[in-house]
C-alpha cells in the first residue's frame, strides 16, 4: 500500500455525532462571563480563483485536497465541489462522506449490501460487500474498515483486504474516523473500559493513545494532527476547557474558553493555532463562542475569524474548512489557513449570496390602502435575509402626526408581518427596524410611505372613519364627541367644536355636501337661512356659508342618505302641509343643492325623519320616520329620489329624544341607529341590510355618560 506518511501538521476536525453518542459527549454550560477577543482577522477572496456559487441552506461534510463535500438542509442532495481547478463545478450523488490522501479526494458510499469508494481524479470505483457477518465501522483517506467479529481490517483498491494488528483482546464497539492523511483514529471498548488510538494506514499497525491524567477521562476528541490532541470537557457545568496535548512529548496545556450554549462545540487545528466555536450563531445570541476563533497557545492571543459558523471541516493540507459568515464578505464556505506563526488566513472559497448581517430585502406595502376594506385593517409583510430578529413598525400619519408603533419577533420564517388598522385618510410614513438577536451587525432600517382612502362616512368629521355625534348644551356649546366600538359603542372624551350656536334651531349632519373626503353640517339661524358647514377633516368646520333663505317653512330636515344614487349625500325636508321634498346634493360648496323636488306628501305625520344610508340593502339611501304614536317606519330608497311603500319596523320609539343616523358604528359594513333618551340613556341599533328587519335588538351605549356635560338639546 504506496500511502507515504509526512511530517507537515495536517488537521482533520473530528466532529461526529455517532462519536459524540458513543462517547457521551454532553452539553456545555453558559459561564456569568466571558473572555473578550483581542482582535479581528481580514477575510479575504482567493486573488486567483473567485469564490464561486455555493447552495444557500447546505452544509459542510468534508473537506479534501481539491474541493469539499456539502449536503442540503434536510440531507436528500449531497454535491462535491471543486475548488482551484475548476470552481463552481461540482458532482452530485449521495455519498456519505469525503476522505482524502495527500494527492487524491474519495467519495464513499455506505449502502445496505456493500461499501462504494469513487476515485475523483480517476472516476474508479472500488466496492467493499457486507454481509450479516461484516459491518461497516468507519473510512479514513482511501481506506475501508469494517469488523467480522472482534476482528477489525482496512480495505484498498490498491491493498485489498488486511487485519489490523496490535489491538488489545476482546476490543468491541469500534468508531473510526480519519485522523492524519496516514492514520486513521479507531475508539473501542475493552477490559470495560472506552479506549482509542491510531491505526498507521501504511501498515495497518494500531497504537494506543494514553493521556496525561491531567485530561479528563470523558474529555471528547475534538481534533488531531501529526503533532497534537485537541480534547474539550465542560470542566464546571459553565464553562469549557480545550485540552491541547503535545503527542511527542504528551505535555498537556488547558485552555479555558468562552461560555458555550451546547453541545456543537467545534475545535480545529491550523498550524500552531487552536481554531473553535459554537455552530448556531446565525440564529442564536449573541454569545462569545458564535464566532469562530483562533488562539496561540503559545503567546495566548486571541483573534476573531469569522462572526458565525454552522459547521467545519480538515483538510489534508492542514487547513480547515468552516461553513459559515462574515459581516464584510457574507455567507458562503471559508478556508483557514496557517500562515506560520502569524494569525491564520481568511478566504472566502464559495459564497451563497447571502448577507451575514441582517437586511431588509423587499416589501409588499401597498401604494395605495382602501380603508373601507377588513374594517380598517391592512397587512403588510416584510421580507429579512433571515430570521430571528426585532422588528419595530412605526406609522406616521403625516397631516395629524398620529403614530403607532408595534412589534414583532420573526422566528420561524425570514419575513414579518403586521396587522396595521388605519384611521386617517392621506398620507402616511414608515420605518421598519431589524435589530439582529444574533447580536451580528448593526440593525436595519427601511422607511416608505402609502396614502389611505375610504368613502366619506356621514358623521365622520376628523378623519378617522370612526362616526362622531354632535351635541349642543344650552349655553350654545357644540361638541364633537368621537366614538369606538369594541363590545358596546362608547364615546372617546368630546372636544368643543365653538359656541354661539344657539342662533340656531335646526343642525344637521348632511355627510360629504361640498366634495371633500368628511362629512359636513347645515344649520338653520331663526330667520329661516340655512348655512353650510364645511368639514375641516381635523374635527372641526370651516367659515359659514350661506345656502339660501325661507328655510324656516320646513319642520323637518334630514340629511346625509344619497337617494338619487349619484354617489352624493342628498336633503329632504318637509314642510308645515306635509309635503317631502328633495334637494339633490350637487357636490359644490357654493350650491351644495339642485333646486327642490316634491316627492312626496301626508309625512306630516311625523315628528322626527332621519337619513339612515343603506340600512336595507336597496340601491340607494333610506329614511325611517317616527309618527306621532311612536311607530317608526322605514322608507326603502328606489334609487330615483322617491322611495318604497313604507314598512312598519316597530313602536315604542317615542321613548327617544334623537334618532340619529350615525352610518357604520361597529364597523361591519352596514349603517346604524343611535337612540338617546331623556336620561342620557342611549342604545345602538345595528343594521341588517334586511328591508324586512332592517335592525337588530337595541344594544345599551354609553356615549352621552361618557362624554359628560350635558343635558344637550340638539344631538345629531
Amino acid at each position: 500500500m504506496p500511502r507515504a506518511r509526512s511530517t507537515r501538521r495536517w488537521l482533520v476536525a473530528a466532529v461526529s455525532t455517532v462519536l459524540a453518542v458513543t462517547l457521551g459527549a454532553g452539553a456545555l454550560a453558559v459561564p456569568a462571563s466571558a473572555a473578550p477577543v483581542a482582535g479581528t482577522a481580514a477575510v479575504t477572496a482567493d486573488a486567483d480563483v473567485a469564490p464561486f456559487a455555493f447552495p444557500r441552506g447546505h452544509t459542510l461534510v468534508d473537506a479534501g485536497v481539491k474541493g469539499f463535500l456539502t449536503q442540503s438542509a434536510d440531507g436528500s442532495i449531497r454535491r462535491f465541489a471543486w475548488y482551484g481547478q475548476d470552481s463552481g463545478s461540482g458532482y452530485d450523488g449521495y455519498y456519505t462522506r469525503l476522505r482524502s490522501t495527500r494527492t487524491d479526494d474519495y467519495l464513499v458510499l455506505v449502502g445496505h449490501y456493500q461499501v462504494t469508494v469513487r476515485d475523483l481524479t480517476t472516476m474508479s470505483s472500488f466496492q467493499v460487500p457486507l454481509d450479516g457477518t461484516t459491518e461497516y465501522i468507519g473510512s479514513a483517506a482511501n481506506a475501508v474498515f469494517t469488523t467480522r467479529g472482534t476482528v477489525l481490517r482496512e480495505h484498498t483498491a490498491e491493498g485489498g483486504t488486511v487485519t489490523v494488528t496490535g489491538l488489545p483482546a476482546g476490543a468491541t464497539n469500534f468508531v473510526l474516523l480519519p485522523a492524519t492523511p496516514g492514520e486513521a483514529r479507531v475508539h473501542f471498548a475493552a477490559d470495560g473500559l472506552g479506549k482509542w488510538g491510531t491505526i498507521d494506514l501504511a501498515t495497518g499497525a494500531f497504537k494506543e493513545v494514553v493521556l496525561a491524567p491531567e485530561v479528563p477521562k470523558d474529555a471528547v476528541v475534538k481534533a488531531v494532527s501529526e503533532t497534537h490532541i485537541a480534547l474539550a470537557k465542560d470542566t464546571d457545568g459553565s464553562q469549557p476547557t480545550i485540552f491541547l496535548v503535545d503527542r511527542s512529548t504528551g505535555a498537556v496545556q488547558r485552555i479555558p474558553v468562552e461560555s458555550t450554549w451546547g453541545d456543537h462545540f467545534q475545535v480545529g487545528l491550523v498550524g500552531g493555532w487552536v481554531v473553535y466555536g459554537e455552530t448556531g450563531g446565525l440564529y442564536y445570541g449573541p454569545g462569545p463562542l458564535y464566532a469562530l476563533t483562533a488562539y496561540n497557545p503559545v503567546t495566548h492571543a486571541k483573534v476573531k475569524l469569522l462572526d458565525h459558523l454552522t459547521s467545519t471541516a480538515a483538510a489534508p493540507d492542514g487547513s480547515l474548512y468552516v461553513r459559515g459568515g462574515s459581516l464584510t464578505q457574507g455567507e458562503g464556505m471559508y478556508r483557514i489557513t496557517a500562515t506560520g506563526n502569524d494569525t491564520p488566513a481568511v478566504t472566502l472559497v464559495a459564497t451563497t449570496g447571502e448577507p451575514t448581517a441582517l437586511t431588509i430585502t423587499g416589501d409588499d406595502v401597498p401604494a395605495t390602502v382602501d380603508l373601507d376594506k377588513n374594517a380598517g385593517h391592512t397587512k403588510f409583510t416584510w421580507n429579512l435575509s433571515r430570521t430571528g430578529a426585532e422588528v419595530t413598525l412605526t406609522v406616521r400619519h403625516t397631516r395629524t402626526g398620529q403614530t403607532q408603533t408595534l412589534y414583532d419577533y420573526p422566528q420561524s420564517k425570514a419575513s414579518t408581518t403586521f396587522d396595521w388598522q388605519g384611521e386617517y385618510n392621506g398620507d402616511y410614513t414608515w420605518k421598519l427596524t431589524a435589530r439582529p438577536l444574533n447580536g451580528l451587525g448593526p440593525t436595519a432600517t427601511a422607511t416608505g410611505g402609502f396614502r389611505a382612502v375610504r368613502t366619506p362616512k356621514p358623521h365622520d368629521f376628523d378623519d378617522n372613519g370612526a362616526p362622531d355625534v354632535l351635541l349642543r348644551d344650552g349655553s350654545g356649546r357644540l361638541w364633537r364627541a368621537d366614538t369606538a366600538y369594541s363590545t358596546q359603542l362608547q364615546a372617546r372624551p368630546r372636544q368643543q367644536i365653538g359656541t354661539g350656536w344657539q342662533i340656531y334651531d335646526r343642525i344637521e349632519a348632511t355627510g360629504d355636501l361640498a366634495g371633500s373626503t368628511v362629512g359636513d353640517l347645515v344649520a338653520r339661524d331663526t330667520a329661516g337661512v340655512l348655512w353650510l358647514y364645511q368639514g375641516n377633516g381635523r374635527g372641526g368646520f370651516g367659515t359659514r356659508t350661506k345656502i339660501g333663505a325661507g328655510w324656516n317653512a320646513y319642520t323637518q330636515l334630514a340629511g346625509g342618505s344619497d337617494l338619487t344614487g349619484d354617489g352624493r349625500a342628498d336633503l329632504v325636508a318637509t314642510d308645515k302641509a306635509g309635503d317631502l321634498y328633495l334637494y339633490k346634493g350637487t357636490g359644490g360648496a357654493t350650491a351644495p343643492f339642485a333646486p327642490r323636488k316634491k316627492i312626496g306628501y301626508g309625512w306630516g305625520t311625523y315628528n322626527q325623519l332621519t337619513a339612515v344610508g343603506d340600512i336595507a340593502g336597496g340601491p340607494a339611501g333610506d329614511l325611517v320616520a317616527r309618527d306621532a304614536a311612536g311607530v317608526l317606519w322605514l322608507y326603502l330608497g328606489k334609487g330615483d329620489g322617491t322611495f318604497a311603500a313604507r314598512t312598519r319596523i316597530g313602536g315604542g320609539w317615542n321613548t327617544y329624544q334623537h334618532l340619529v343616523g350615525v352610518g357604520d358604528a361597529n364597523r361591519d359594513g352596514r349603517p346604524d341607529l343611535v337612540g338617546f333618551g331623556p336620561q342620557r340613556e342611549d342604545y345602538l341599533y345595528r343594521g341588517t341590510g334586511d328591508w324586512e328587519a332592517p335592525f337588530l335588538g337595541r344594544e345599551l351605549a354609553g356615549l352621552t355618560i361618557a362624554i359628560g356635560g350635558g343635558p344637550y338639546n340638539s344631538i345629531a
